[in-house]
């Protein structure tokens, strides 16, 4: 490992632990496309760390000043995941009582988590 990449490691993913190949390669895609504005899709089983790869990414890119938002799409109702995630205006439809801004507005030009 070179000590640009090991800083930046420190810098923008020290929790991310582990040395295999597949950590090393991931972390190194990061890097290179963290800066970019392209969208990132980060994939793999339950609990391997999704989370922690995008959070190194958001704190890595341009973006880093600007709210970091995660969404756990599985804990939401069906019902609920088109409110939760774009917002509602007061009286929209039952129930809606107050406007709610949804989770993209709260990202607000930083990054958006849809796990």
């Amino acid at each position: 490992m070179d000590i640009e990449f090991a800083t930046w490691r420190e810098q923008h993913a020290s929790e991310i632990i582990g040395e295999s190949p597949q950590i090393v390669d991931a972390l190194e895609t990061i890097r290179r496309v963290a800066t970019t504005d392209c969208s990132i899709l980060i994939t793999g089983e339950t609990g391997t760390g999704k989370e922690l790869f995008a959070r190194a990414s958001h704190r890595a890119s341009n973006r880093r000043s600007r709210p970091f938002v995660a969404v756990n799409c599985a804990a939401l109702p069906e019902n609920l995941l088109e409110t939760e995630l774009f917002g509602h205006l007061k009286g929209s439809f039952t129930g809606a009582t107050n406007s709610r801004a949804g989770r993209f507005v709260t990202a607000g030009g930083g990054t958006i988590f849809l796990d």
